[in-house]
């Protein structure tokens, strides 16, 4: 996911293993340097298998991007 997809935005990204536990979850909320973290980043853990981003405001699916 390119940071330009991201930026100026409030998302959350989410990390689920493979079995669909969640890891972990980030706010990005377009004004600070967690702005910059894409799901790439979090996608160098070998434990998570996909990061689905969603917006704030109505929790809306926007995207998932998961390992190969």
């Amino acid at each position: 996911m390119a940071v330009a997809g991201v930026r100026g935005a409030r998302r959350v990204l989410r990390a689920y293993s493979a079995e669909g536990r969640i890891l972990g979850g980030w706010l990005l909320d377009g004004n600070t340097e967690l702005a910059e973290r894409t799901a790439s980043d979090l996608l160098m853990d070998p434990a998570v298998a996909a990061v689905p981003v969603r917006a704030v405001e109505f929790g809306c699916f926007l995207f998932e991007v998961c390992r190969r």
